[in-house]
């Protein structure tokens, strides 16, 4: 057998790290148990995708079965519709898939920690994440403070643009500046790529920094802010760079939430990303009545990431998809 061969079996990661990886998981249960918060179990293979342009989700069929079903991008949809039959607060750790995404923070296959508190705010949705961030990044999050910084602040500092009133051409040529040498996209994939290359890598250098205020037209499955309807109830947490998490005050408007996933399908047919039928199980389940809610999905790995000190997402997988 060959060197590479015999190398090829191992896994990526470390035993330590692995190690690491499990007092990290177990602490996490045994933070939402202390604070009496449900684990449940949502299925891998779900009958529809996800709409968002952002998102693909991977594709896959079974032996006699003509239909297609996908892997889950986010358990959201399913947990959704079992806050709507009355579980009250629940989390999930599972594994999820997004294809096309590779890279020093990006596994096609990631570990997802996503959770719902019933009738609370995202700024104390936010208290919680950091908390929780905190107590898995231990002696690294010690000397952190917790920062809250709007979205339009953000880009200010670290791109000198005001994201709301700044000219579509101002993002093309600032896009142009970082590196972006395709054809000028949309006012939202020019702000994504920016958030991506100019903001975002900035964010979080000596804070838990909690960006707020993103656009309404990125949204997703949040609620509009009834004080400022330019933005969403949404919030990304950064450290030292890494986007770590991602919540919202949940939509819980079913004819809304079909008008944007109708967006979206709209969207993706011009990108040439291709679509399918809306999910008509969550669509019923915010008709028969969400409860007033906050979620949000934390990125598992990039946090074990940040707590080891590991330069890469890979250093802390057992196997990453080349090795799969």
């Amino acid at each position: 057998m060959s060197d590479t061969g015999r190398e090829d079996w191992r896994a990526t990661a470390a035993i330590g790290t692995l190690r690491q990886r499990a007092r990290l998981l177990a602490a996490t249960r045994d933070f939402f148990a202390a604070r009496g918060v449900l684990e449940v179990d949502t299925p891998l293979v779900v009958n529809a995708p996800v709409s968002d342009v952002h998102l693909h989700s991977a594709r896959v069929t079974f032996a006699n079965d003509a239909r297609p079903f996908y892997l889950h991008t986010s358990p959201e949809y399913a947990m959704k519709r079992l806050l709507a039959g009355g579980s009250g607060d629940i989390y999930q750790i599972c594994h999820v898939v997004r294809a096309l995404e590779r890279g020093r923070l990006h596994n096609p296959e990631f570990t997802l920690v996503e959770w719902y508190r019933l009738g609370w705010t995202l700024d104390e949705l936010i208290g919680e994440v950091d908390a929780l961030v905190r107590a898995l990044l231990g002696p690294r999050a010690e000397v952190r403070p917790l920062q809250r910084l709007s979205y339009r602040d953000a880009f200010l500092e670290h791109a000198g643009l005001d994201p709301f009133a700044a000219a579509d051409a101002q993002l093309a040529s600032a896009a142009r500046a970082a590196g972006f040498a395709g054809p000028a996209g949309g006012r939202d994939e020019l702000l994504e790529l920016l958030m991506s290359t100019r903001v975002g890598p900035r964010l979080g250098k000596s804070a838990l920094t909690f960006v707020h205020g993103y656009p309404a037209t990125q949204a997703a499955l949040a609620r509009l802010d009834p004080a400022d309807p330019r933005t969403a109830l949404r919030f990304e947490l950064y450290c030292e760079g890494v986007e770590l998490a991602n919540g919202f005050h949940e939509l819980a408007d079913a004819p809304e939430q079909r008008a944007r996933f109708t967006r979206d399908l709209a969207a993706r047919r011009q990108l040439g990303l291709g679509s399918a039928a809306l999910d008509e199980r969550l669509l019923a389940a915010l008709d028969s009545g969400l409860p007033d809610c906050c979620g949000v999905a934390l990125g598992f790995d990039r946090t074990v990431m940040l707590a080891v000190g590991a330069a890469g997402i890979d250093s802390v997988l057992p196997f990453p998809i080349e090795r799969a």
